[in-house]
């Protein structure tokens, strides 16, 4: 009965001659070099005990893993093509002695116990063969059978050069100062796989390892380095058991891995110590995990029925080394009549090539299947293409030749002419040039340039199932500028069926542009929340740890994902806003010179000449200055408009304010003082109260000089007061300044109404006390009010409510002075004449004063 398994065949009965094998073949030569690899083994499955043999069971099968067949092919090939170079120990030939290496620690040592001394039933510390031929050992590619064979081989100081991965434990010189490990140190790797995590965005990661200083190692440097680049570990698994233990019941923990939020794994360890765990794998339907792996790994699988297979998509980091020119035709034209000698190909021709063999001596028969050959095996049986240890054997042997070489030609020096002895030989005399040939720092030869610890990125295509097909898709180069470590061609990577798209792995889903990652209490730094983006600030990628602030020049989109350019804007003539107050400054300053030309018409008349007609005219001018300054205001700014808008405003109102002060004051003179009435009438004539004008103005000059000194106005921008907008406005520069002119002006109101207010009662026709008073009221409400909501508001609303607040006050003395004067002269004249006063009782007292 012959059964196959994922990499592996296992016989039982198939043929006497099939099964009664020996563990072990050599390979003539002058020097020999031990070679201790497992092929094949024993295995039972449900352990039933035998009837009367003790430790033995009935249910025993042979297994064979022919990949590692490719061991032996390797081995063979580099000493073939040693023995072809003149130049490389021409007097000297080379051979191998295979050995299998069974499971278990006491089978390991009596194979090389058997080696050692030449016996079946090895005597100890006996060497039992008459030329010691053996130089050197080749183990691996398991560490712990490196370490068994090197507890012997350490006490004869035995050379022993191991294939397998490099072992922390196996570089103790201590324990193993006769080891030489030909794999690099793989420091890189975990790096190497972090990169490629940080590549892709994924960050919520499952491992599954050996539970071993392997393991541990490798888990602590993957951690370091995911640590440093952000990437979680959502899960570890430490496995503990080997194949067999894996092999015919369910691993319990997949359901662990199927739920995990993780879609990528990373898998470290060795085809032996985590092979049970393949091949378990390989029997679900884990269609949704991506496996990283390194170069150990073994994904191929077996064919069968079903075209999905766990493994395809999967990514494997296989160590970067030259590639052996004629390996593979070397390959091609193995076959068992070429290399009789071999124990193996006899049992591969007869599986595959419909081989037989003779009853009588068991030996194979020449009526094959035509031009059989190795490349016509399927791939999860035996690959053509060469392994990481199948290099690391080739470098071995020749690592081992150069350093015979040098032996021998240092001997030949030493050894005098006139003694022509043979060359003494000792396995240990070899150390000195080993460790000459052998670097230990990433295993460099001196004898060739050996690559840095650099790594292929190979992409795992196994759909349909059986293709097994292994894809270079990137490199990684520890030693090339950060940033440019990591190369990949995306396009070449096929990803397990399920995915449309790369895969994602993390914890939480994406935060969208537009908002930023909050770390969850509790939970693990790749498990966060998302929260939109305050204020004037946006992200424009996916999960951002904080969002970026808009310049003052921008402002973020609704949406939060885009800075977008403000709209330079100010009080325009355009808007509606500054539309409807330059209509309105424009109709007032049309009014305000309709009454002006109307007083001047009518400037002979006694309403006219009441009350000082010259300040009445001064007045007028002055508001019409006033409505006008708020085109100062409207418009396009610049510095100069800025330093305009104060001056003129102060100084228009400045006036205003003294004449209407000097009306009062005119008022009082001519009815409250006790002067004698000639002195009152020379002040009225003289028109002394005029004076009050310059007086008032060049206060006001002095402190405006004192504001323009010290802090004047200038053109701001204001990128707050509206969204997506940069508001340009005059800033008044110094406050203080601009709140002493507003209390400057109230203080000439507030006297105005004051003086106005003394004389409302006043007897004469004439007497616009109760109107100036009024009047002043109402400009020292409206600054008042103005000044809180001036400060409660922003941007262009500002500048429309100081415009505003210019044209009310100013409206007001223009209609509480002139609107009762003009209707006396344009609706009732009849009371503008001199008749209508003589003819009205009033004190003596009560005469219009002519100006």
């Amino acid at each position: 009965m012959i059964i196959f398994n994922p990499c592996y065949i296992c016989a039982y009965n198939s043929s006497e001659c099939y099964v009664r094998i020996k563990d072990d073949f050599h390979h003539k030569g002058d020097v020999d070099i031990g070679a201790f690899f497992q092929i094949h083994s024993f295995y039972t499955g449900n352990k039933v005990p035998h009837s009367y043999v003790p430790y033995y069971f009935n249910d025993v099968y042979l297994q064979y893993n022919f990949k590692n067949y490719q061991f032996v092919l390797a081995l063979l090939f580099a000493i073939e093509e040693i023995n072809r170079n003149l130049s490389l120990l021409p007097n000297i030939s080379l051979g191998f002695h295979f050995h299998n290496v069974p499971q278990g620690e006491k089978n390991i040592l009596a194979q090389v116990l058997i080696w050692l001394t030449g016996q079946s039933i090895p005597p100890l510390n006996y060497n039992c063969v008459k030329e010691i031929k053996s130089a050197a050992a080749l183990t691996g590619p398991s560490w712990a059978t490196s370490a068994h064979i090197g507890t012997v081989l350490h006490l004869y100081k035995f050379p022993q050069l191991t294939i397998g991965p490099f072992d922390s434990i196996l570089s103790d010189q201590s324990q193993f100062n006769s080891l030489y490990q030909l794999a690099p140190k793989g420091t890189s790797l975990s790096l190497a796989m972090v990169s490629l995590m940080v590549h892709f965005g994924w960050n919520w990661v499952g491992l599954l390892l050996p539970d071993d200083h392997r393991g541990t190692e490798f888990l602590s440097d993957l951690r370091k380095n995911m640590e440093k680049n952000r990437v979680c570990i959502a899960f570890v698994e430490m496995i503990t058991s080997t194949w067999t233990s894996f092999t015919y019941k369910f691993w319990p923990n997949f359901g662990k891995i199927q739920e995990s939020l993780a879609n990528i794994i990373i898998i470290y360890g060795d085809n032996e110590s985590l092979q049970g765990l393949m091949v378990n794998i390989g029997k679900q339907s884990l269609t949704r995990k991506v496996w990283v792996m390194n170069s150990q790994w073994d994904a191929t699988n077996h064919a069968d029925y079903f075209l999905l297979d766990s493994f395809h998509g999967s990514l494997i980091f296989s160590r970067q080394y030259e590639e052996i020119v004629g390996f593979p035709n070397f390959i091609k034209t193995v076959n068992p009549f070429k290399y009789p000698e071999d124990i193996y190909l006899p049992k591969l021709w007869f599986l595959f090539f419909k081989c037989s063999f003779s009853e009588l001596d068991c030996q194979l028969s020449e009526k094959c299947q035509l031009n059989a050959s190795l490349e016509f095996l399927p791939r999860h049986i035996f690959d053509m293409a060469m392994s990481e240890e199948s290099y690391n054997i080739y470098k071995a042997v020749y690592t081992f030749a150069h350093s015979l070489h040098e032996m021998s030609l240092h001997q030949v020096q030493m050894q005098s002419f006139e003694n022509r002895k043979e060359m003494a030989f000792f396995p240990w005399m070899l150390h000195p040039f080993l460790r000459n040939n052998y670097a230990r720092d990433n295993m460099a030869l001196h004898w060739k340039q050996e690559l840095d610890d650099k790594y292929d990125i190979v992409n795992f295509w196994n759909f349909p199932k059986g293709l097994g097909l292994k894809v270079k898709v990137g490199t990684f180069l520890p030693n090339a500028p950060k940033g440019h470590q990591l190369s990949l061609s995306e396009q070449l990577i096929q990803w397990p069926k399920i995915y449309s798209e790369i895969p994602q792995s993390s914890c939480s889903e994406s935060c969208r542009p537009g908002f930023r990652k909050v770390a969850l209490e509790g939970k693990a730094v790749c498990c966060y929340g998302c929260i939109p983006c305050p204020g004037n600030e946006i992200s424009n990628e996916t999960d951002m740890d904080q969002c970026v602030k808009c310049p003052e020049s921008h402002y973020a989109n609704t949406e939060k994902k885009h800075c977008l350019q403000k709209v330079v804007s100010f009080l325009d003539y355009k808007d509606p806003l500054g539309m409807s107050l330059t209509t309105i400054a424009l109709c007032l300053s049309v009014l305000t010179v309709v009454v002006l030309q109307l007083f001047v018409r009518n400037r002979d008349t006694p309403i006219v000449k009441a009350n000082n007609r010259t300040l009445s005219y001064t007045l007028l001018i002055t508001l019409i200055i006033c409505f006008l300054c708020t085109f100062l205001f409207i418009g396009h700014l610049n510095t100069t408009i800025c330093i305009l808008q104060q001056i003129i405003f102060g100084g228009a109102f400045t006036v205003a304010l003294a004449t209407v002060l000097a009306k009062a004051i005119t008022v009082v003179i001519a009815f409250k003082v006790t002067f004698p009435s000639r002195v009152v009438r020379w002040l009225i004539i003289s028109k002394a109260t005029n004076s009050i004008i310059p007086i008032c103005t060049m206060m006001y000059l002095v402190l405006c000089a004192i504001w323009l000194g010290t802090s004047p106005p200038f053109l701001d921008q204001d990128a707050h007061a509206e969204h997506g907008h940069v508001i340009i406005m005059c800033n008044k520069g110094s406050a203080f300044a601009f709140h002493g002119v507003l209390g400057y002006l109230c203080s000439l109101a507030l006297g105005s109404y004051t003086m106005a207010f003394l004389s409302r009662n006043l007897p004469d026709t004439f007497n616009e006390a109760k109107f100036l008073s009024f009047s002043m009221l109402v400009f020292f409400c409206v600054w008042l009010t103005f000044l809180p909501v001036y400060h409660s508001t922003k941007g262009k609303v500002m500048v429309a409510m100081e415009v505003f607040s210019i044209l009310a006050s100013s409206a007001a003395l223009l209609g509480l002075i002139f609107a009762p004067k003009c209707y006396i002269i344009l609706i009732r004249p009849d009371k503008n004449s001199l008749h209508h006063i003589r003819n009205r009782p009033h004190s003596r007292r009560n005469k219009p004063i002519k100006t």
